[in-house]
C-alpha cells in the first residue's frame, strides 16, 4: 500500500462535551494471528453495521491504527483499490460503505512486536508475546473502532511455531486446536460476551501452568490457571488462593458469580501497569503474582491478594458493565478499587487497611489535587488518556463510592449496586448511570453529591465548636472551601462524629434529624457553612471528627497536644485513634521545624513520649495496628501541610523526634523486638505478619541510635533472616545508617538474589531511597549497573521512581542535580516508553510548592523536556500542564 498520508500531528485536546455516539458498530470480530517476534501477520474480519443512535448519514468509516503496515482491505469480499480508501499515520478511512445494511470488512496487516518498546499493543517480554490494549493499544494491533462504547463478540485464532510458542492463549473459551506443517500449531478461542477491544488479550510463549478449580455459588466448576515462566512455577500458590478468595467474596458480598468456565492469569516481566482485567485472561505484572516467603515480603503478599482481587472484580465492574468513554474511567476503577479495599479489609485487618489507604490518598493524591494536574474524578479533557490513570481517578474515585455507601448505609448501597448490575449488564455506561441506580434503589436525592464527579481539588473543612454549659448543648460549625479552585461548587460531604467525656466514655448526644448508631452520628454538610447542635451533652466534650475518614477532605481544627494525646488513648474509632497520634507527632515536628529555623532550643515535649510509652505498655492482639500507632507521619505527608516545602527541615525535625523516641524508649522497643523476634516461622497468617511488622518497626527505631549495638542487631537479623520481610527490613536499616558492613551486606544480598528480578528491584529501591550522604552518586552508578534496564518498567520504577518520589531529601538537593537526573531519564524514556516516561515527570510537577531557587531549577528541566525533539503526547501533556 502506497497511499499513506504522513503529516506532523500536533497534540490535540479531547473534550467530554464533544462526545458523540459511534457512527458504526462492530457486531463480531474474527481475528487470525500468525505470530512471530519481528513479523506478526494479522487478519481481521469485522461484521459492521451503522449505529441507529447516530443520525449521521453517508458517514465515512474511520478505523484507528498506529505503527502497523497495511497489506489489504476487502469490503464484502471485494478487495479495495488504493483510491477507495485513505491511509494516514493514525487511521484507515473508507469513504463509501453500505449505510442501511450489515457489511463485512477484511483487513490484513503486519506488526513488529520486537520493536514495540512502548509495551502497548502486541509486544515481547522475555521471549513471550503478550498484549496490553487498555486504553488505546488495540489500534497498534490492527485497524479498528478503538473506543470503549463499541462492543463486539471476538473469536481469535493463533498460529505459531510449536517449539517457540507452545502455549497460545486468548479471551474466553478454547473451542478448537490442531497441528500444522513446519512444526506449527493453532488454537481458536471464543469469547461469548460482547466486549470493547481494550479488553482483548493474547499470550504466546514457553510457559508453565498451575491449575486448580473453584465451585461457584450455583455449583458450576470453574478451571483456574496461572501461567508463568518455568523458574517461577513455585511462586504461584498465594496468587491462586487469592483468586479463590476473591471469587468467594464477590459471591458472598455482591452476589456476583463468574461467567466463564475458565479463568486464566499470566505473569509478564515487562508491563507498564500492575495488571489488566482482560476478559477471562488477566495479564499481570510479575510483581503482583509471584511470591514465596524467601523472595516476597508480607507487603508483597498483601499487594498480590489486593491486585488479584481488583482484576477479578473488574469482571463485573469493568467488563460486563464498561465505560461509555474514557472520561468515565472512574466508573470502573473507582468502584473496583473500593471493592478491592473492602475485600482486603475483610481478609486482613480492617483498621490497618483503612489507614494504609488513607495514607496513600493523603501523601500522594492530595498533592495531585493541589497541583497543576488537578482534575475531577471524571475529567473534562485530555490529550493522552494514559495520563488519566491517576490516583484521583482510582483512589479518590474509591472514596467517592465509599461516601455514597456512608450516606445510604451498607444494606441500601448493595441494593443500589444490584440495580446497577441488573440495568446495565452488557452495556457501556457513564458515572451518571451508577449514581442514578443508587438514587432509584433508595429514593435518595444525590443531585448535589454528583458534584464530586466534576469538582477538582481537596475540600478543606473548618471546624469551630461552642459548648453551652447551661443548655448542655454543643454547637459544631462546619465550613467548606476548596483552596485553589475558583468558583468551587458546594459539595455534599458526610462527616462522622462522636463525643467523648473526660473519662473516655462516649456521650449519648443527639442531633435533630440525624440517626445515632452506637453513639456515632453522620452529619451531612451540604452548605458552605452549617451549624449542628448536639443536645444531651452533660460536660465539655472532646470531639472525634471525620471518623473512619468518612470523606476525602482536610480538617482545619485547633487541638492542644493534651487533647490529641487523649484521643490517642481513648478514641474507639481505629482510624481516628491513629490520626490523633499522627497529628500529635506532626504538631511536635512543626514546632521543631520552627525552633530549628530560629536556632532555638529543640526539646521534645514529654506528652508524646508518655503517649508512646503508654501504648507500648498495653496488651495488643492486632500487632499490625500497634505498628501503625507507633509510626511517625511520612515526610511527604508533612510536606503537604507546608505552604513552602522545606525538605531539609522536615527531614531534620522528623529524625530528631524519631531518635529521641528511640533513646527514651529504647528499653521498651528492645523488649518488644525480642518478644516477637523469636521462633520466626515464616507463616503468613495475620498473627505472624503482625509480629514481623511490630518487630521491624522496633528495629527501625533502635537503628536510629546508630551505634555498635544497633549495628549488631541489624547485622544479626540480616544474616539470620529466613523471610524476605525480615531481610529487607534489616538491609533498609543498614543502608540508612553508618553501619560499617553496609557495602558487604549490599553485595551479599545481590549475590544471593541476582537471579530473582523482583528481589533485585528491592535492592535498587533501598539504595535509591537512602537518606545517607552520597546517595545521589550511588544512584548515578546504579544506572550503569548490568542489572539495570531502562526498557523494563519495574526496574525504572525501582531506581528512578524510588529516588525521585521516595527520597525528597536528595532528589530536592539545592543544586538541582536531582531534577536534571530525572529529566535525563524522562528524555531517554520518551522514545522507548512514553507511558512510563510521563509518569516519571510527576516528580517535577509540584515545583510551585518549593522555594524560589528550587522552583527555577525544576522549571528549567520541565522546559527542557517540552523542547525535546519528538516529544510524545504523554510527556508533553504532563510537562505542559505543569508549567501552565
Amino acid at each position: 500500500m502506497n497511499n499513506k498520508h504522513t503529516q506532523e500531528v500536533k497534540p490535540q485536546t479531547i473534550y467530554l462535551k464533544d462526545y458523540q455516539q459511534p457512527k458504526y458498530l462492530v457486531e463480531t470480530v474474527d481475528l487470525n494471528f500468525i505470530l512471530e517476534a519481528e513479523y506478526t501477520r494479522v487478519v481481521s474480519r469485522l461484521t459492521i453495521t451503522h449505529n441507529p443512535d447516530n443520525k449521521t448519514k453517508q458517514a465515512p468509516l474511520e478505523l484507528l491504527g498506529e505503527d502497523i503496515t497495511l497489506i489489504s482491505v476487502a469490503l464484502n469480499g471485494v478487495a479495495l483499490t488504493d483510491n477507495q480508501f485513505e491511509l494516514t499515520d493514525e487511521s484507515l478511512i473508507i469513504p463509501d460503505v453500505p449505510q442501511n445494511t450489515t457489511f463485512t470488512l477484511a483487513i490484513e496487516n503486519t506488526i513488529n512486536p520486537q520493536a514495540n518498546s512502548a509495551l502497548e499493543g502486541l509486544f515481547v517480554s522475555n521471549d513471550m508475546l503478550c498484549t496490553q490494549c487498555e486504553a488505546q493499544g488495540f489500534r497498534k494491533i490492527t485497524f479498528f473502532l478503538d473506543r470503549p462504547d463499541v462492543m463486539a463478540r471476538f473469536t481469535t485464532t493463533l498460529i505459531a511455531d510449536k517449539t517457540q510458542y507452545p502455549v497460545l492463549l486468548s479471551n474466553g473459551n478454547k473451542i478448537a486446536h490442531g497441528e500444522l506443517i513446519d512444526n506449527r500449531h493453532w488454537v481458536t478461542w471464543e469469547d461469548p460476551f460482547k466486549k470493547p477491544c481494550y479488553l482483548f488479550a493474547l499470550v504466546a510463549g514457553q510457559l508453565e501452568c498451575i491449575e486448580d478449580n473453584y465451585t461457584s455459588i450455583s455449583g458450576r466448576n470453574i478451571t483456574l490457571q496461572i501461567f508463568v515462566e518455568t523458574h517461577d512455577i513455585d511462586k504461584c500458590a498465594h496468587a491462586m488462593q487469592s483468586l479463590k478468595n476473591a471469587m468467594h467474596w464477590d459471591e458472598q458480598v455482591y452476589g456476583r458469580e463468574y461467567d466463564l468456565d475458565l479463568y486464566m492469569i499470566v505473569a509478564v516481566g515487562h508491563f507498564n501497569m500492575g495488571a489488566m482485567e482482560n476478559k477471562g485472561l488477566n495479564i499481570f505484572n510479575t510483581k503482583f503474582v509471584l511470591a514465596c516467603p524467601g523472595t516476597a515480603t508480607d507487603m508483597d503478599y498483601g499487594h498480590i491478594e489486593g491486585v488479584i482481587g481488583h482484576e477479578y472484580f473488574h469482571n463485573w465492574t469493568g467488563n460486563r458493565i464498561t465505560c461509555r468513554d474514557w472520561f468515565q474511567l472512574s466508573l470502573k476503577e473507582g468502584f473496583t478499587v473500593f471493592r478491592d479495599q473492602e475485600f482486603t479489609a475483610d481478609q486482613t485487618s480492617r483498621a490497618v487497611k483503612r489507614i494504609d489507604d488513607v495514607n496513600m490518598l493523603r501523601t500522594r493524591q492530595f498533592a495531585e489535587d493541589a497541583g497543576p494536574l488537578a482534575h475531577p474524578i471524571r475529567p473534562e479533557a485530555y490529550i493522552e488518556i494514559n495520563n488519566f490513570y491517576t490516583l484521583t481517578v482510582y483512589e479518590k474515585g474509591a472514596e467517592v463510592v465509599r461516601m455514597i455507601r456512608t450516606l445510604l448505609g451498607t444494606e441500601n448501597f448493595h441494593r443500589g449496586a444490584d440495580l446497577y448490575f441488573q440495568r446495565h449488564d452488557g452495556q457501556a455506561v457513564t458515572c451518571e448511570h451508577f449514581v442514578k441506580a443508587m438514587e432509584d434503589a433508595n429514593d435518595k436525592d444525590l443531585s448535589q453529591f454528583r458534584r464530586w464527579y466534576a469538582q477538582a481539588g481537596t475540600p478543606s473543612i473548618k471546624v469551630e465548636k461552642n459548648y453551652d454549659e447551661n443548655l448542655q448543648a454543643l454547637t459544631l460549625t462546619l465550613s467548606q472551601t476548596i483552596p485553589g479552585q475558583a468558583n468551587a461548587a458546594i459539595l455534599h460531604i458526610p462527616i462522622k462524629v462522636a463525643l467523648f467525656a473526660a473519662d473516655g466514655a462516649m456521650m449519648d448526644a443527639t442531633v435533630s434529624g440525624v440517626a445515632s448508631i452506637n453513639n456515632e452520628l453522620t452529619l451531612e454538610l451540604t452548605d458552605q457553612t452549617q451549624n449542628f447542635v448536639f443536645n444531651n451533652v452533660p460536660s465539655t466534650p472532646i470531639i472525634s471528627i471525620l471518623r473512619d475518614f468518612s470523606a476525602p477532605v482536610k480538617l482545619q481544627v485547633s487541638r492542644p497536644l493534651t487533647e490529641l494525646a487523649f484521643l490517642l488513648q481513648y478514641d474507639n474509632d481505629s482510624f481516628n485513634r491513629w490520626e490523633a497520634g499522627q497529628q500529635l507527632s506532626a504538631s511536635i515536628i512543626f514546632q521543631l521545624i520552627a525552633a530549628i529555623k530560629e536556632d532555638q532550643n529543640t526539646g521534645i515535649p514529654a506528652t508524646i513520649v508518655k503517649s508512646f510509652k503508654s501504648i507500648l505498655e498495653q496488651s495488643w492482639t492486632d500487632l499490625s495496628y500497634l505498628a501503625c500507632l507507633l509510626s511517625l507521619p511520612a515526610e511527604n505527608y508533612l510536606a503537604e501541610q507546608m505552604t513552602v516545602v522545606d525538605v531539609d527541615a522536615i527531614h531534620q525535625a522528623r529524625q530528631l523526634l524519631k531518635r529521641t523516641l528511640a533513646e527514651q524508649l529504647s528499653n521498651q522497643f528492645t523488649v518488644l523486638y525480642q518478644q516477637h523476634h523469636q521462633d520466626e516461622s515464616g507463616e503468613l497468617n495475620s498473627t505472624a505478619i503482625g509480629r514481623r511488622r511490630i518487630k521491624n518497626l522496633c528495629l527501625d527505631y533502635l537503628s536510629q541510635l546508630d551505634n555498635e549495638d544497633s549495628y549488631q542487631l541489624d547485622n544479626e537479623q540480616f544474616a539470620k533472616a529466613n523471610t524476605m520481610t525480615d531481610q529487607v527490613a534489616a538491609l533498609g536499616a543498614i543502608v540508612n545508617t553508618n553501619n560499617p558492613k553496609k557495602q558487604d551486606c549490599l553485595q551479599q544480598f545481590y549475590q544471593q538474589w541476582q537471579d530473582e528480578a523482583l528481589v533485585i528491584d528491592k535492592w535498587f529501591s533501598l539504595q535509591a531511597s537512602s537518606s545517607q550522604p552520597g546517595t545521589f552518586a550511588v544512584v548515578q552508578a546504579l544506572l550503569k549497573h548490568p542489572a539495570f534496564d531502562l526498557k523494563n518498567p519495574n526496574r525504572v520504577r525501582s531506581l528512578v521512581g524510588a529516588f525521585s518520589q521516595a527520597n525528597a531529601l536528595h532528589y530536592h538537593a539545592k543544586n538541582g542535580q536531582g531534577y536534571q537526573f530525572l529529566a535525563d531519564q524522562v528524555i531517554a524514556l520518551n522514545s522507548l516508553n512514553p507511558q512510563v516516561a510521563s509518569r516519571m515527570v510527576s516528580a517535577l510537577t509540584q515545583w510551585r510548592r518549593f522555594d524560589t531557587q528550587r522552583q527555577d531549577l525544576m522549571k528549567q528541566q520541565l522546559e527542557r523536556i517540552i523542547n525535546t525533539e519528538n516529544i510524545s503526547k504523554d510527556v508533553f501533556e504532563i510537562a505542559n500542564k505543569s508549567l501552565a
